[in-house]
């Protein structure tokens, strides 16, 4: 049964990281990184070219295809003052709405420098392939929180997808510490990135190369694509001493009806997640699924951070939950569910969905971290100690890891 992780104190869940241990830049070739394994039987270090012999023979892969937008968009007042506009999410659209439109859009953004912006719009000329400038301008609304809402005009009928991916700067981590480079473009992003709306990118899959991919078909290892959206409250560090008193970031998932139906035929074969983004997306499906065996009539999907605390009692099977799911999705009439998670892994969580996962190795005293310990139990010490001292890489650029699911790891 799972335990309340409300009384976790985020200080057992902290190591050294000396910043030279963090990967500022990508290896030369995504998969020559180092790749950790750990399936409950001592560690094994290899390459990540080799990850498809190190999966079971009938595992099933799931990755998050979202892809990771120019969300830092630069403006200059007349002063010479520099403003930032780092932009979250849509302001009232799906994400994939909000990048069609064609003339205006609000987005929820981040202002940088925000005291020098007072109420007048910014403007500034986008230079677009095809020489042709676009004026862009930016006007801001009410404040969120530590938010903005900021209304985006711009000339030239061209979609906000093109013209972000023109006028932005791809966010790398905090913890880089230094600018975007031009080739940063291309390595930030998943060579299967399919989705735009992230501004973090879902790293473990960073790794992922079309001839690990020509492995795994090789080897009848099956691949499902979901989608979520990874928003900057990924880097929002643990404040508080306890768990309970952090509060999750809300993103925004996505998962087809096939997805389901494939997870489902699946049957209790292992399924192995490319990074943490698919692990919660997965899981929030399937609580999503308990939720609907209470209440058939929901709406919407929105996945509170300690419901699968307060709903275990339910003990709803996994196929029975995905069941209910696209049950509801066929009388919404819909092939895909949009929906919103704000789900805490922590240790006393118990996995519904997921029997492994391929992730890069987390920041200490992180929600990520509690995520590994709750799949791989008190054997994440080990595993950060033995990368340490073996010369692996860390955070967003740096190696990787495999970790299966142990049993009684609470």
């Amino acid at each position: 049964m799972n335990t309340n992780p409300q009384a976790i104190s985020i200080a057992d869940y902290d190591y050294p990281l000396p910043d030279e241990r963090i990967a500022k830049f990508p290896l030369s070739q995504r998969d020559q990184s180092k790749l950790l394994v750990y399936k409950g039987r001592g560690i094994e270090e290899t390459l990540f070219r080799q990850l498809p012999s190190h999966l079971p023979a009938d595992a099933m892969l799931v990755f998050n295809n979202t892809k990771v937008i120019h969300a830092r968009l630069f403006f200059r007042k007349p002063t010479g003052a520099a403003i930032e506009i780092f932009c979250l999410e849509p302001d009232g659209q799906p994400v994939a709405t909000a990048f069609e439109e064609r003339s205006h859009c609000r987005w929820l953004c981040f202002v940088g420098n925000n005291k020098k912006w007072k109420d007048e719009p910014l403007h500034r000329d986008v230079a677009m392939a095809d020489g042709n400038p676009v004026a862009l301008t930016a006007r801001r609304g009410e404040s969120r929180g530590n938010a903005w809402v900021v209304d985006f005009e711009w000339s030239g009928g061209i979609s906000f997808a093109e013209l972000i991916d023109r006028a932005g700067v791809i966010p790398l981590p905090p913890y880089l510490h230094r600018d975007a480079q031009e080739s940063d473009s291309e390595r930030y992003q998943t060579v299967y990135a399919r989705h735009e709306g992230s501004v973090a990118a879902p790293t473990a899959g960073l790794h992922f190369t079309d001839a690990v991919f020509e492995e795994l078909r090789d080897r009848g290892i099956r691949t499902e694509f979901i989608t979520l959206h990874v928003g900057a409250g990924t880097f929002k560090p643990v404040t508080a001493d306890t768990i309970g008193g952090h509060e999750m970031h809300v993103e925004k998932v996505q998962i087809s009806r096939d997805n389901l139906n494939a997870i489902i035929a699946h049957g209790d074969k292992p399924l192995v997640a490319v990074g943490t983004t698919s692990v919660r997306t997965l899981e929030s499906v399937y609580w999503f699924g308990v939720k609907l065996a209470i209440d058939p009539t929901l709406r919407a999907m929105h996945i509170n951070q300690w419901d699968p605390y307060t709903l275990e009692t339910q003990q709803v099977s996994t196929t029975d939950a995905l069941r209910n799911v696209v049950r509801w999705m066929d009388n919404a009439a819909t092939d895909h569910l949009d929906g919103e998670t704000q789900l805490l892994i922590a240790p006393g969580y118990k996995y519904h969905v997921v029997d492994g996962l391929v992730t890069n190795f987390h920041q200490p005293k992180s929600t990520l971290l509690l995520l590994v310990s709750a799949l791989i139990g008190e054997a994440w010490r080990e595993c950060y100690r033995y990368a340490l001292g073996h010369g692996f890489r860390f955070l967003s650029y740096g190696d990787s890891c495999l970790f299966m699911k142990q049993q009684n790891t609470v």
